[in-house]
């Protein structure tokens, strides 16, 4: 045997007995929203909660915010800004808040990233189930739910489509007619439940939030293919006697662009769906892992497994602390370049303060996007884990505040360039929020362009840095 055979033999071997599957993986269904698995394809995301009975999957769509377009500028600010000054260098801080609250600041303090609501399997013949396991399987970017009721396995496969742009449900038992199930929605926010055939709809209503009226609606449109019967009943849709089922979820809003909600939601997101049904399950399943898989392999991290690293993943977190599944840290390191790939894509919005799953209409901090760290910790792992395109919402968004931004500056500080502070949200608002000691940090754009730096050191691509040059000139 030679050296390169034996090689090849060695890593076989050491892949198969480190038990490095990147899964995180339970023995039993989420009890509460932080214990589902996110899948995302940066547009849409869903938290799966894997429940026997009654199946819940929470929906987001990127751009389903409150509010409207708007600016947070204060124009009485360039006329105290030389007494804050003075206070400042004179040592007399607590009088320079207090002057800064009273004029650099506004009525509104950013808007809410918003949940889209919840889809609802419920499935009544299953309450005698065994042998159950969910997983959210961190090389495929798929989530699995599978047991048993009686002799029947059922299994469930959802991801969020990355090349169809939407979430796929593929419900299967592995006994024909054996698969029955109701299909419900519900959200807290104002909503409408259409079904007509074979679609179930939901239209929803923005919020109103610190006096900005709604400007956004949100469409969600779930169609079903099964070899079973399918039928209305009320605002639920029923499966009886099928062997398989797959959900298509499609959802937009009416969102072009920070100044523009011209956007017809109900057209985009029919021809999400429209599109996405003509394609077979298994090819649409094979087309977004390679998607995927594209970026996502790039780079392998391998740390030594042991017993430990077999167990389910909440008792590997309890165990963790002994030093015997060094493996738990690499399943860290590449669920967080999951969730970045997962909430950050071309064409799309950044990743926010919670990535893109939210579940509430009032989230913590909203949310929104806190550019003085939690922004920049999210695209921490871009570059330096070859993940680079997952930058470029970034690089939109830098784009946008340098333009909202130089009116910021030209109103707040008379000062040419852009300015923006920690706090901004879907409308690319620059000014100051909540208050002085946390928000009178002009900070913000300065420390997000660093990321055009970075981005340039790591591609060496002059074009790029061309492009971008001027926003990294104006901070």
């Amino acid at each position: 045997m030679n050296r390169n055979t034996f090689f090849v033999l060695f890593l076989l071997i050491s892949n198969l007995v480190s038990g490095q599957d990147l899964k995180l993986w339970y023995s039993q269904p989420a009890q509460n929203w932080s214990e589902a698995l996110p899948i995302g394809n940066s547009r849409l995301g869903a938290m799966v909660y894997g429940g026997i009975e009654r199946e819940e999957l929470q929906l987001n769509e990127e751009t389903f915010w409150a509010g409207s377009p708007y600016n947070n500028n204060n124009p009485n600010a360039v006329h105290v800004l030389p007494v804050v000054r003075k206070l400042i260098f004179e040592g007399r801080n607590k009088e320079a808040q207090r002057l800064i609250d009273a004029n650099f600041l506004t009525q509104q303090h950013g808007m809410s990233y918003l949940t889209l609501g919840n889809l609802y399997l419920e499935f009544p013949e299953h309450q005698n189930a065994s042998g159950f396991y969910r997983d959210l399987n961190l090389e495929n970017a798929t989530t699995t739910t599978r047991y048993q009721v009686d002799d029947v396995t059922y299994t469930r496969t959802t991801f969020a489509s990355f090349t169809d742009n939407v979430i796929i449900m593929h419900i299967k038992a592995n006994k024909a007619n054996a698969l029955n199930f109701t299909i419900a929605y519900n959200c807290p926010l104002v909503h409408k439940v259409n079904v007509q055939n074979d679609q179930l709809t939901v239209t929803c209503q923005g919020k109103e939030q610190e006096g900005l009226k709604a400007a956004l609606r949100a469409e969600c449109q779930i169609q079903v293919k099964t070899n079973g019967t399918l039928r209305p009943a009320g605002n639920t849709l029923q499966i009886n006697e099928g062997t398989e089922a797959t959900l298509y979820i499609s959802a937009a809003t009416n969102y072009v662009n920070y100044q523009d909600v011209s956007a017809d939601e109900s057209h985009r997101t029919s021809e999400y769906l429209k599109r996405a049904m003509q394609i077979p399950y298994e090819k649409a399943l094979k087309s977004h892992i390679a998607y995927y898989k594209k970026q996502f392999d790039r780079v392998r991290l391998t740390l030594p497994a042991g017993k430990a690293s077999q167990l389910e993943t909440t008792k590997r977190i309890e165990n963790f602390g002994n030093g015997e599944d060094m493996a738990m840290a690499a399943l860290l390191f590449h669920y967080g370049r999951y969730l970045l790939i997962s909430s950050s894509q071309p064409g799309g919005q950044p990743a926010n303060l919670q990535g893109i799953w939210n579940n509430s209409t009032h989230a913590p901090w909203d949310s929104k996007y806190t550019i003085n760290i939690n922004t920049e910790m999210n695209y921490w792992p871009a570059e330096v884990t070859n993940l680079s395109e997952t930058h470029s919402p970034l690089f939109s968004m830098l784009k946008d505040l340098s333009v909202t931004g130089a009116e910021t500056a030209r109103t707040m500080y008379d000062c040419r360039g852009w300015v923006a502070h920690h706090n901004t949200d879907l409308w690319r608002i620059c000014g100051v929020v909540d208050f002085a000691a946390a928000g009178m940090w002009p900070s913000g754009g300065a420390w997000l362009a660093q990321h055009i730096w970075q981005h340039y050191l790591f591609t060496g691509n002059k074009e790029f840095l061309k492009e971008y040059y001027p926003i990294l000139k104006g901070t």
